[in-house]
């Protein structure tokens, strides 16, 4: 099995920007794509950003991220990063590091393996 372990969310003001990190380890051999999907209070999960992992670097965002967050990725440490600027209040959330099977996943729903997710929390 994949084991991911999330880190960095906190407090932040509107405005301001967090690093999350997502250590990766088991059986990612099978894992093709790293994301990130986050769940707010009372809602479902709702995709964030994706990156390839076994291909040239090709990211995908969801609308409501998109100029603001960036994901990356360093192989040799099993680990990517989600730099998320210009936060919101709407971004808080708990954040969860994820690995598809798939090539492209940009569904929560496509996910196969969560991390325990990190949280999230932006001020007015």
């Amino acid at each position: 099995q994949v084991q991911l372990v999330e880190s960095g969310g906190g407090l932040v003001q509107a405005g301001g920007s967090l690093r999350l990190s997502c250590v990766a380890s088991g059986r990612t051999f099978s894992s093709y794509t790293m994301g990130w999907v986050r769940q707010a209070p009372g809602k479902e999960r709702a995709f964030v950003a994706a990156i390839s992992w076994k291909s040239v670097d090709i990211t995908y965002y969801s609308d409501s991220v998109k100029g603001r967050f960036t994901i990356s990725r360093d192989n040799a440490k099993n680990t990517v990063y989600l730099q998320m600027n210009s936060l919101k209040p709407e971004d808080t959330a708990v954040y969860y590091c994820a690995v598809s099977s798939r090539l492209l996943a940009d569904a929560a729903s496509w996910y196969d393996y969560w991390g325990q997710g990190t949280q999230v929390s932006v001020s007015s």
